[in-house]
């Protein structure tokens, strides 16, 4: 071989070497794994997708090229979480993100290694899942939705859009920390407001039906609809509302969207795009034991005036001016 073409081949070889080095690197496909408390075809559920999809991809990452999300929606069925937890976790994806409490301590469960970033969810730190906001410490953070003292506004705004009621269904998980507490914060003011509670799990359909035609059938009744564990049952409770004509105050604007009430609570696609940011944060080397979990800046007040007319409850222009949203 001449000294000529040697040379021209080695530089074409020396060239080749950091192309092919970028190549491979370019070809790495990250794996996330995402666990929500919804069924698959519900449309809360494909928003949230479409938005953490989206914010990864602005933040410079493309599904299909370097990135594969494997989904799972179960509903809220504690047995199918735990199945699909354990089927999320056994793909080893590089981080996990988990939607609720309930969500989040099966995945926790099921590892203490994969990092999960949790979103929707009220008491990290109650719950076990963290050991403190500004130190996570395990192999969890993210963003809660609310503080439990908040609860309280529910009750607020029940008597404020429906005077009459002096007797409240609360729908909350009792099993889940959040169902609990907030439950608390609602018992703290209820006397203050005269009116009597009555808690009501969401575990099961059936005796939600028969629970509130019963309570239905005392009057001046209304409902109060906790952030914890109860988004899967939303389409049952809010048709029982709209049976029996009870008043009802729930967490989310989604619930206002479907045909509820009333709303208040923090934006559900927020929280999204946050976990999005740690993600990529975690998939370039940080850890979640030192991302603090946050908590929401802001809340939103929505209100359904067609379901209004329905109930014949007149709102309060007061509480009208106030409202983020009017839903007609």
């Amino acid at each position: 071989m001449q000294r000529r073409e040697f040379i021209t081949l080695l530089g074409g070889t020396v060239m080749a070497w950091p192309l092919a080095a970028h190549a491979q690197q370019a070809e790495r496909v990250r794996r996330i794994g995402v666990l929500m408390p919804f069924t698959a075809n519900d449309p809360e559920a494909q928003a949230r997708n479409v938005v953490f999809e989206q914010s990864l991809r602005e933040l410079g990452w493309t599904v299909g090229r370097d990135l594969q999300i494997d989904y799972r929606s179960p509903g809220g069925d504690a047995a199918s979480i735990r199945r699909d937890a354990a089927e999320l976790v056994a793909l080893a994806p590089d981080v996990l993100l988990a939607v609720g409490s309930s969500t989040t301590g099966l995945l926790l469960q099921a590892t203490q290694t994969i990092p999960v970033v949790f979103v929707n969810l009220a008491d990290p730190v109650g719950a076990g899942f963290v050991q403190s906001l500004a130190r996570p410490g395990g192999n969890a953070t993210g963003f809660t939705n609310y503080e439990y003292s908040m609860s309280g506004k529910w009750v607020e705004l029940l008597k404020q859009i429906a005077p009459h009621v002096t007797r409240v269904a609360v729908f909350r998980d009792p099993t889940l920390a959040a169902g609990i507490g907030q439950f608390s914060a609602i018992q703290s003011v209820a006397q203050s407001f005269g009116v009597e509670l009555t808690p009501f799990s969401v575990r099961d359909p059936g005796e939600i039906e028969r629970g509130v035609a019963a309570f239905a059938r005392s009057g001046n009744g209304g409902l109060i609809v906790t952030a914890g564990g109860t988004a899967f049952r939303r389409n049952l409770i809010i048709g029982l509302a709209s049976r029996y004509k009870l008043p009802a105050v729930y967490p989310f604007r989604y619930y206002a969207t479907d045909g509820g009430l009333i709303t208040y609570g923090p934006d559900t696609y927020d929280p999204i795009r946050s976990a999005a940011a740690y993600v990529d944060r975690i998939l370039k080397g940080e850890k979640p034991a030192d991302m603090p979990v946050q908590a929401p800046t802001k809340y939103e007040l929505v209100i359904n005036l067609k379901t209004a007319k329905a109930l014949g409850l007149t709102i309060p222009p007061s509480l009208l001016a106030r409202a983020n949203e009017v839903i007609e």
